[in-house]
């Protein structure tokens, strides 16, 4: 089943502008993500909304993913194990979204871990998409600036409105 028809109105879709660069994507203004994550509900998406300030250490994100994905018990909080679960969590018809608020905070307490996250639901998300299942996330950073690493084989892209330095305020 493909996950988009090869339709061009379709090509308008918030949901197709965003998967057609990649499964993680940057935002810097609250109210852009909240508008986009607006629409993405309107449109029969399950969001999954993470405070990432609230995450002290990794241990504290797993526990945080565990509770908020539904993982099961022997989930063994380690990000081996959050690739295994992310693989196997539920997603629905039309799409799960994973939105990380504040990411910029948990990046500069554990940076490598915060690279992990990201490239580990890149991975699982490419997976899902194999058997027509959208999955993607939507991570929001108050430093306008932020980058990683290349995920999978793609940087983190910004928003197509935030996509201008300008848009940002840079």
């Amino acid at each position: 089943m493909a996950v988009f028809s090869d339709n061009s109105d379709e090509w308008q879709r918030l949901d197709w502008n965003l998967l057609k660069n990649g499964s993680v994507h940057l935002y810097y203004r609250s109210a852009v993500l909240i508008e986009d994550a607006e629409w993405l509900k309107n449109h029969g998406y399950q969001l999954d909304n993470f405070d990432c300030s609230k995450w002290e250490t990794e241990q504290a994100m797993h526990v945080d993913f565990a509770s908020r994905l539904g993982f099961p018990d022997y989930y063994g909080k380690n990000l081996d194990a959050l690739n295994d679960c992310l693989r196997n969590v539920a997603v629905s018809d039309s799409g799960r979204v994973l939105i990380f608020h504040r990411y910029d905070i948990f990046t500069v307490k554990i940076p490598k871990a915060a690279w992990h996250v990201l490239d580990i639901i890149d991975r699982n998300a490419w997976f899902h998409l194999l058997f027509g299942r959208r999955l993607f996330a939507l991570v929001q950073s108050d430093n306008p600036s932020i980058k990683f690493p290349l995920i999978g084989s793609r940087a983190a892209g910004w928003n197509p409105r935030e996509w201008f330095n300008k848009s940002r305020g840079l």
